[in-house]
Parts: C-alpha cells; sequence; structure tokens
C-alpha cells in the first residue's frame, strides 16, 4: 500500500504563511521514496497551490486519506480525526495552558503526536527548528522599534530607515538593505545622545544566532560582560557594542559559598537567582533569546525597572523578547505583538503599557511568530532539515506498541502521545491536563 502524506493549510492567523515541506521535497517523496503527497489548498500559503500541483502532489480539502499530517502551528481541536499521526509545533510540553484542550482531545481520539521541538541529538540540541530566522526577524523589528521609538522623541538616527520585516523582499533583501544602515552609520555616526549603543544578547543557541548574523551587518565591537560592568567603553561615534551573556553571566548561586556550576543550574535552578539587573543601566537594547520556564528565576522584574527608572538609569530603550513566555522571563512582557505593530512601551511608574513609542519606559517586541515573516525562506531551511526523516515517520507502523514502534531514535524520542497515551517522557504532562 502507498503511503500517503498530508500537508495541512496553516490558518492561525493571516502571517502564518509558512509550510512544514517545500514542492521541491514533495516531488523528491513522489518520485525517490514513493509516497504519495495531498496538500490543502491555501491563499496564502508562501509556495502557492500550483507549484505543489507541479511537484505531483494532489491539491484536495480532504485529508482523511493521510496516514500522517504534517503542519507548522498548532491544529484546531476539531480537526483531529481518530487514530491519526500528526506532526507539528504543539508547545505542549511546558503544560501550556491554552493547549491543554488541543493535547487532551488528541488523546481522547487515541491520535500520536510527534513535536518538532522535541526532535533532538545526543546532546539535546534541536535538528529541526525556524530558531535562526526568529533571531533574524526579532533583530529587525527590535531595530525598526529602536528607530521609530528614538524619532518619536525626536532624535534622529540611521535606524529609523529600518523596514519591519515582513516589508522586505525576503532575506536577501532585508540583509542588502541593513548592510547600507550599515554603511550610513559608519559615514555618518551615530549622534552623542544616545551613545554608547550597547546591545545585549541573553543566550547564545540558534535564536541569539541568527539575531547576531543581522547585528553585524552593522559596525560591531564585542564587549564581555565584564567590560560591560567596568563601563570600559569608548565613545566611539560609529560602533555598535555587542555583549552575550552565558547562564554564568545572568544568574549566581543564593549560597555562595559553591561556585557556578552549569548542570547544577540545569537540574536545581530553585539553588539560583538572577544578577541580571546590575547589567541595566548599561544596556541600550536586550535580545531575549533563552530557554525559560517558571522553575527558573526571571531574567528582569518589573521591580528592578521601575527603580531604575525612578532613579533615572534607564538607558534600555528596548527589549526584543523573541522567547516570549508571557509575565515570565522579562516580567514586563504582558502580551504578544503582531508583525504590523510589533511592539509597545512598558510604563514602570504606573506599570502600564501603551501603544505611543514616543511613551518613557521601556519598549517590548514581542511577536510571538517571528519566523513568519520570512516565510519562503524559513520554509526552505526548515524543510531540508525535516526530509531525512519524513520516509520513516510517514512509513512507520503506529498501530505497534511505543516500545516495538521502529523510528529513528530521533523521532521516537519526539513522541508526546503515542495511540492516544502520553509516552513515557511525557506522562508529567498528566497534571496540566
Amino acid at each position: 500500500m502507498t503511503a500517503i502524506l498530508g500537508i495541512r493549510r496553516e490558518d492561525k492567523n493571516r502571517w502564518e504563511q509558512r509550510t512544514p515541506i517545500i514542492p521541491e521535497h514533495v516531488k523528491k517523496l513522489i518520485n525517490n521514496a514513493h509516497i504519495k503527497c495531498i496538500v490543502q489548498p491555501s491563499p496564502i500559503r508562501t509556495f502557492k497551490d500550483n507549484a505543489y500541483q507541479e511537484a505531483g502532489a494532489t491539491i484536495d480539502e480532504d485529508l482523511s486519506s493521510c496516514s500522517v499530517v504534517f503542519a507548522v502551528k498548532e491544529i484546531p481541536k476539531n480537526l483531529f480525526e481518530q487514530k491519526k499521526t500528526y506532526v507539528f509545533f504543539s508547545h505542549v510540553i511546558k503544560g501550556q495552558k491554552y493547549n491543554m484542550p488541543m493535547l487532551s482531545e488528541i488523546i481522547r481520539k487515541e491520535c500520536t503526536l510527534i513535536d518538532y521541538e522535541r526532535i533532538v541529538d545526543e546532546n539535546n540540541r534541536r535538528l529541526i527548528f525556524f530558531g535562526t530566522y526568529a533571531g533574524i526577524a526579532g533583530m529587525v523589528d527590535t531595530l525598526y522599534t529602536l528607530g521609530k521609538r528614538w524619532k518619536q522623541q525626536g532624535v534622529s538616527t540611521p535606524f529609523e530607515h529600518v523596514k519591519r520585516t515582513y516589508e522586505y523582499h525576503g532575506l536577501t533583501d532585508l540583509k542588502k538593505h541593513i548592510a547600507q544602515i550599515g554603511d550610513e552609520i559608519l559615514s555618518d555616526g551615530i549622534i552623542d545622545n544616545v551613545k554608547p549603543l550597547v546591545i545585549g544578547f541573553a543566550g547564545y543557541g540558534h535564536v541569539s544566532q541568527g539575531a547576531q548574523e543581522i547585528l553585524h551587518l552593522l559596525p560591531v565591537k564585542e564587549i564581555t560582560p565584564q567590560q560591560l560592568l567596568s563601563r570600559e567603553i569608548e565613545l566611539n561615534h560609529d560602533t555598535i557594542y555587542k555583549v552575550v551573556f552565558k547562564e554564568e553571566d545572568m544568574v549566581m548561586r543564593i549560597d555562595q559559598s559553591s561556585p557556578f556550576r552549569l548542570q547544577e543550574y540545569y537540574d536545581h535552578p530553585d539553588r539560583y537567582q538572577s544578577k541580571f539587573h546590575g547589567y541595566l543601566p548599561s544596556l541600550t537594547v536586550l535580545m531575549n533569546c533563552i530557554y525559560w520556564d517558571n522553575r527558573y528565576p526571571r531574567l528582569i522584574t518589573k521591580d528592578q525597572i521601575k527603580e531604575l527608572f525612578e532613579k533615572d538609569m534607564l538607558r534600555l530603550q528596548v527589549i526584543g523578547d523573541i522567547s516570549v513566555d508571557i509575565d515570565g522571563g522579562i516580567e514586563m512582557t504582558s502580551k504578544v505583538t503582531t508583525p504590523n505593530h510589533p511592539s509597545y512601551v512598558y510604563q514602570p511608574d504606573i506599570d502600564q503599557i501603551t501603544d505611543d513609542l514616543s511613551t518613557r519606559g521601556v519598549a517590548i517586541m514581542a511577536v510571538d511568530n517571528l519566523p513568519c515573516e520570512l516565510p519562503k525562506d524559513s520554509s526552505v531551511e526548515f524543510s531540508t532539515a525535516l526530509l531525512p526523516f519524513i520516509p520513516a515517520i510517514v512509513n512507520a507502523d503506529y498501530s505497534n506498541s511505543f516500545n516495538t514502534l521502529t523510528l529513528p531514535t530521533e523521532i521516537k524520542q519526539a513522541i508526546i502521545v503515542h495511540r492516544g497515551r502520553l509516552t513515557p517522557s511525557y506522562k508529567y504532562l498528566q497534571k496540566f491536563l
């Protein structure tokens, strides 16, 4: 029997134009792996229906004949079919409350759920991800916010020419324009009343690397967190300072009789507290690129921002909160934003937010689906990473018990639900259901 793969139409919002499998790879699956592909039609997907048809796929609303359905974002709970296998970003592994009804329905319908987020190597590094593009888009939207914010405050800088990510014609166009702004900074400099311009990166993974890739199109000099604390910064008119913070820079043991130990921090985060607020008076922009859940100390609290604000020590103009944990690691992140309105301002004196970027306080860039602003580029890279695993996912016999299920280790460990039951690594989610 020919295996049938389904590609679901993305419909979470009007910005979601990505696809998990591009037409070029559909053609390879049909011709080389003899897998039939059915693709739901979409008026907004970055790769049009006819491109899939030319690749040999069938365009059809009905995916009921597909044994495995691939998507990018969450699937509405009323669309799950009995005992079918689904592959998508489920956003359930932190026990996210808003997705527990969906997870309950997956279990009730005896489905199998494979989550891209948990496809990792032996060192727990993710293999299939959009993170680099989240960093790229997050950096651009943050620089856009910085330029708009300063302009509305009466400060003219080259950053006022930065566009929102989705307004560029792909990654090549984006990089070309940011590089031109870099040339403008080298030529005309940065005005005195915003110097030194310091951009910090919390984290150093794929998201952070994507954001730094964009920043390095500008004239940049890297400094250490220790240099930042000691104020070892020259007031160069044509230089942007970059500082990357690792775990040992951001937290310290509550009991300081023992040194920082990374594995201990991962295993026992309750033994640690944040020390990040010490850097805040020196930062112009912070890019938050770290994984966070409520076991870990917050990176920045409202009280810390309020104290600096009241002492007139708050230089921080924008936080690019790419992680977007509501009321989480960045306590001021109280809502998600959209690509056309990526930021709002948190006012620490009254503990409120406003869309007026000229307002005193800290702007928060909190777009929660940043890679969709570069849908074609991000889909190509994602599909390229996913392609080697697709034949095994589609051809597996999911009627077997979990223990006897034959799949690559990377995929098997990403199965959150198998035939309606939480798998051993994810039984902890039962307490959230």
